[in-house]
């Protein structure tokens, strides 16, 4: 199964939630029926081996089994995250603690006995676009991935991105302080499944008062309630002190559904101390703390324009002029090595083996400028590589990489290099969609000598402003400054005094990526991480310009019924 990246960095793009269920799977128990557990695993870039990122609960005697634990994943989509799932049975004698990096099967020490697998060569039968080009466990399902709905008081997607900011203050909390009253602050906690408690966030300290009024804070919906509105929120109340010995005051309980009520009135909480309510009969509380405002605000991620349907039309154009070198010569950047490819195949295939995925019919517009056609001998900046102009569409990547070298046997390489004319031709198509449904990216191939540089920025500035980015990667030894200026990202693209409303290029020069032991699979992977990042951020740049929002996801389909279980 291949998702759309992930990747070594501090911040996430986004999440997903992976729930899996399965149907009709192998009954291995004797005298019950099996004892199901997934394990997921995920795939080292680097390395390709396999390791365990997590395992569901076991549940007994079922062969329909739709397990409670989810798995939560980091996700990008510059990047494409290869993932396993392995289906067990598991008994009281199976051990399966050591997992086994690698695309073998976990197995428990050899003392052991051995899991079963159930499901070895399942399929999944659901998955939300376009994360899920799914392959490899019969009977596997997996109903629900991503974020979920994002109203306040509805129950909310494990990766939402709403933020949740609120204020609270206390009345007559308990004197700590010898010489003083107390220096409060409030910490807030998220249970887990488990029944403990995870700190998620802390209020700053208000000195010398029984009555504190805390400065407004914010917190992201999923540290507080991670994807559960009726989660238990436990807030405890400390006094400060300097050596770090905070005396306990009391605590008390909320949740998410229930702080989400304060928008309409104010929500006041006795604070409790467990040790003085046993001990002292006319103990009444602590002191009140009470919620003054709450406010929830929502930042769409990519994800969620995804899930709403929004597809990513990608459109390739490849530079045919003569500054390329010959083909048919080892010294061009198009030769067609029978053991390798050239810059030109690899960037193409790089970037359009991730993004097809997010194209529902893999039907790619094909270009490529600045050679002269048979059998006149016309020069073009703009034709078709399947030499059909009627429709330029290749089928899928594969299906532009073959129009591209049966191209490359048939025009003459020749000039001058115009990237306008086929900026121009995507941006019509793009000027035509302006509800969201829709994005569009072009991937300009070229060695970097370009001829029409105003009337290429004139051609960005005027797309800038269209549900569409461009993406360049430049091959061969050039220094590039003319795709640098394009870029913009020092200086906003202009043109005749107006500048590009978004910046919409991402350049990135080939050899940059070029791994040294000559390994093609991770250079197109470095590749694809760099020249595909700006690509979420752009989308939805325009979509918030446009006050776009995503469309509700459609109904996930249901997991197929399980056949009637025997007795």
């Amino acid at each position: 199964m291949s998702l759309g990246g992930a990747s070594e960095r501090s911040v996430p793009a986004t999440k997903i939630e992976i729930t899996v269920s399965c149907r009709n799977l192998l009954d291995l128990d004797t005298f019950s029926k099996s004892d199901p557990m997934v394990v997921l695993y995920t795939q080292s870039r680097a390395s390709q081996e396999w390791r365990e990122f997590g395992r569901t609960e076991v549940i007994d005697n079922t062969l329909n089994p739709d397990f409670l634990r989810k798995f939560v994943l980091d996700y990008f989509f510059e990047e494409k995250q290869n993932l396993r799932f392995d289906v067990y049975n598991v008994d009281s004698r199976t051990n399966i603690s050591k997992p086994v990096s690698g695309r073998g099967l976990s197995h428990g020490p050899a003392s052991s006995p051995r899991p079963t697998l159930l499901a070895p060569h399942a399929r999944f039968s659901s998955f939300l676009p376009p994360l899920g080009r799914a392959e490899g466990l019969p009977g596997t399902s997996v109903p629900g991935a991503g974020r979920g709905d994002r109203r306040p008081g509805q129950p909310c997607g494990a990766a939402s991105h709403d933020i949740a900011t609120m204020q609270l203050c206390a009345n007559k909390l308990d004197k700590k302080d010898f010489f003083g009253k107390s220096d409060p602050f409030l910490v807030f906690y998220r249970s887990n499944e488990d029944g403990t408690f995870t700190i998620c966030h802390k209020t700053e300290v208000v000195k010398n008062t029984l009555n504190p009024v805390w400065q407004p804070f914010s917190i992201p919906v999923r540290a507080l309630c991670n994807g559960d509105y009726d989660r238990t929120v436990k807030i405890d109340v400390y006094d400060w002190d300097r050596d770090g010995s905070h005396d306990f005051i009391g605590e008390f309980t909320t949740s998410y559904r229930e702080l989400s009520r304060a928008q309409s009135q104010f929500t006041v909480y006795e604070v409790l101390n467990p040790r003085k309510k046993c001990k002292k009969k006319k103990y009444v509380n602590s002191g009140t703390v009470t919620l003054l405002s709450f406010s929830v605000d929502s930042e769409f991620t990519f994800v969620d324009y995804i899930k709403g349907g929004t597809q990513l039309n990608f459109t390739v154009a490849i530079d045919f002029t003569a500054s390329n070198g010959n083909p048919l010569q080892p010294t061009s950047l198009h030769y067609m090595s029978p053991y390798q490819l050239s810059a030109y195949a690899l960037a193409l295939k790089a970037v359009g083996e991730i993004i097809q995925d997010y194209d529902s019919d893999k039907l790619f517009p094909a270009y490529g400028f600045g050679a002269k056609l048979p059998p006149e001998g016309r020069i073009s900046h703009q034709f078709p590589l399947n030499n059909n102009d009627e429709d330029p569409n290749c089928a899928g990547i594969e299906g532009v990489l073959e129009s591209y070298f049966q191209s490359l046997r048939t025009v003459q390489l020749y000039g001058p290099t115009y990237f306008a004319p086929v900026i121009n031709q995507v941006a019509r198509a793009a000027a035509k969609i302006s509800d969201g449904s829709q994005y569009y990216v072009l991937l300009i191939i070229t060695d970097g000598v370009i001829s029409d540089m105003i009337q290429t920025k004139e051609a960005i500035v005027s797309a800038s402003s269209l549900p569409m980015s461009i993406i360049i990667v430049g091959v061969g030894p050039a220094m590039f400054e003319a795709m640098e200026e394009l870029d913009g990202d020092d200086v906003r693209v202009s043109s005749r005094g107006r500048f590009a409303e978004r910046d919409i290029v991402q350049f990135v020069p080939f050899r940059d990526y070029v791994d040294r032991s000559g390994n093609q699979v991770l250079s197109m992977a470095r590749l694809a991480k760099d020249v595909l990042a700006e690509i979420p951020e752009q989308l939805l740049s325009y979509m918030r310009t446009r006050d776009i929002q995503p469309r509700p996801p459609p109904p996930a389909n249901p997991s197929p019924s399980p056949a009637p279980e025997q007795p």
